[in-house]
This record gives C-alpha cells, structure tokens and sequence, in this order.
C-alpha cells in the first residue's frame, strides 16, 4: 500500500534487489470472443536508474522477457480467473494494468516481481460497479470497495545453475553473469508446479530438477507466511 495513488500497490526488497508494482483498475469493454472476461496487463520496467547495465529508452530484451514470464506465471497459475473481472456480460469489466518498477537490480528480479505481483494483487481494493439499466451508463460507489479474489498464490523461486553440480538459490546479480545457466520454478500453496523457466545454459538432471522443486515448494511456505503477516498488519482492525 506504498503508492497512494495506485489501486493496490507493495514494494519488496530482496538483498539488494529492490522491485515496486502498483495495479490501477480501469473499466472498459470486454473482448468479443471472451464477453465474460477481463483483462490483466503486467509490465515489468527496467529503468537506467537501477543498475549501469540497462539503458533508457524502449523496453530491453529482459524487460520484455520478465514480462512475458509473469503474463505466463499469471495464466497457468489461475491467480486471478478473467471471469471474476466482469461487471456485466458483454458490456463491462475490469482491466488490470500492473506495473513492476525495478528501483535497485541486483540479480533475481523474477523472484522479486513475482513477490511483488502477488502482494499489489492482494492490496487491491476494487470500488463496486452497477450498470444504471435506464441510462445504460456505469455508476460507481467508491465508498463500497472490495478485495479482488485471489484464487492461487504462485512465488517464484530462482537458482543460479554452475555446470549442473552446484546451485545457488536467489542468486544476486554477479553470481548470474558467472552462472552456466538459471532456472525459474513457481509453484503455489498447494505444492503444484505453476511454470519452470529455464532459459538456456547448461543442462538439468531430472534428480536436480526435484531437488530445485522441493526447495522451491519450501519457499512458497516462508514467503506467503510472510505476505500474509503484512497483509494483516495494515488491514484496518
């Protein structure tokens, strides 16, 4: 709840990394072929200001492919089902534009993202919406707000992979430039594998692969704990 003017927002910070997402809700049409669905956008943005090797100007490969993996993340893992963001039929339904700012990179961003998604996600509080039926306009009552409905909560957790004989978990910026590869893997509270994101670099065995998974369902355990606690700390008693 950092950003004032953001529908739910939440700043992490993971070593050094340090990521803010804010999520603004905005009405608008559903899409023909999918009338009883809204929209989630997420973007992740990596400004010059955060690290020396990003440059200004149109998002860089890692940007778009950070985005790309939490669009992913957010599909398989059903955290938000698009049915539950229309207001009527065919005529009107949420959009959720969610905006991930690296403020401070140092290695792990996926993680950090993906943290910082869930918890902005949780934080949104959603006025309610009624279609005037004499008018055919939308009136909203922002004195009746609701919280989105979180089906899954998906963390990610990242290894830095050395010649497939040693891993290191949350790896920081340096130890992924001298990495032979890096591995993603989401899961959510029930243990399920929601996405495994391994682009290129040295290979995994399948018993390395289990043992990443098992560490990554582990993680899942410590990091909602610790939403969970902030979440309740600033609900109003």
């Amino acid at each position: 709840g950092s950003i004032t003017t953001a529908d739910g927002s939440a700043l992490v910070k993971l070593g050094n990394t340090t990521v803010i997402c804010g999520v603004k809700a905005e009405l608008a049409a559903p899409a023909v072929d999918s009338a009883n669905k809204g929209y989630i956008v997420p973007n992740v943005e990596l400004p010059s200001l955060c690290a020396e090797r990003f440059r200004s100007g149109p998002p860089g490969e890692e940007a778009q492919a950070a985005s790309q993996f939490i669009a992913d993340v957010i599909e398989n893992s059903q955290m938000i089902v698009k049915e539950d963001l229309c207001i009527a039929n065919g005529k009107l339904a949420w959009v959720l534009y969610c905006d991930i700012i690296c403020l401070d990179y140092d290695g792990n961003l996926l993680d950090a993202s993906v943290f910082a998604l869930l918890a902005a996600l949780k934080n949104v509080q959603l006025p309610l919406v009624t279609i005037n039926e004499e008018t055919g306009l939308s009136e909203v009552n922002l004195k009746q707000k609701t919280p989105l409905i979180i089906r899954k909560h998906p963390v990610a957790t990242s290894f830095a992979i050395f010649d497939d004989t040693l891993l290191i978990v949350d790896p920081t910026a340096e130890e992924e430039d001298l990495a032979t590869g890096t591995v993603t893997i989401v899961t959510d509270e029930e243990g399920r594998l929601c996405s495994v994101h391994k682009p290129g670099g040295s290979p995994l065995t399948g018993a390395k692969l289990q043992d990443c998974i098992t560490r990554a369902i582990t993680r899942h355990k410590e990091v909602k704990k610790l939403i969970d606690k902030v979440i309740k700390s600033i609900t109003p008693k």
